[in-house]
């Protein structure tokens, strides 16, 4: 698959997880652990796949998105810090759906940015073969996601 293509359907999954969120009842705490939990782990997943690999990818092979590269990872520092913060919290206390609120909010930021702004210079930049590659390394690195938010690397920048 090709990596730009494989980073999109992560989205997708990502967004019907926050639609399905969104779509749970006022009360349906056990169902939003569930749907956090789940959003934590594909998330997590998602920045360290893309730190590792597509990232350094993308700034190498078009150096003009250095600066898209670099915001990409300080959101994903937000992002990482907040997901930490859902590990254990308790989805009855009044502050969970806030602190999933602002979650979504910064994801869909991030995923409008990457998709129309600088995917497809990337797509560009570095051709199909390249993403093919890449897709299928980012594939068999996702494996070696860390379950913890915070041991994604751009958490501790």
């Amino acid at each position: 698959m090709d990596g730009i293509v494989l980073l999109r359907e992560d989205h997708k999954t990502v967004e019907k997880l926050f639609k399905e969120f969104e779509r749970a009842g006022e009360d349906a705490y056990r169902r939003k652990r569930e749907i956090a939990d789940e959003v934590i782990k594909e998330l997590t997943a998602h920045a360290w796949i893309e730190e590792r690999i597509f990232y350094p990818a993308a700034r190498e092979a078009a150096p003009d998105t250095k600066d898209h590269v670099l915001e990409s990872v300080e959101e994903h520092h937000a992002v990482l810090w907040m997901l930490s913060e859902l590990v254990d919290f308790d989805p009855e206390d009044e502050r969970f759906d806030a602190k999933m609120t602002v979650l979504m909010e910064n994801v869909r930021h991030h995923v409008e940015e990457e998709e129309k702004e600088w995917f497809p210079d990337v797509r560009k930049a570095l051709g199909r073969n390249r993403l093919q590659e890449l897709g299928e390394e980012m594939e068999r690195e996702r494996k070696n996601a860390p379950a913890n938010p915070l041991d994604v690397p751009s958490a501790d920048e």
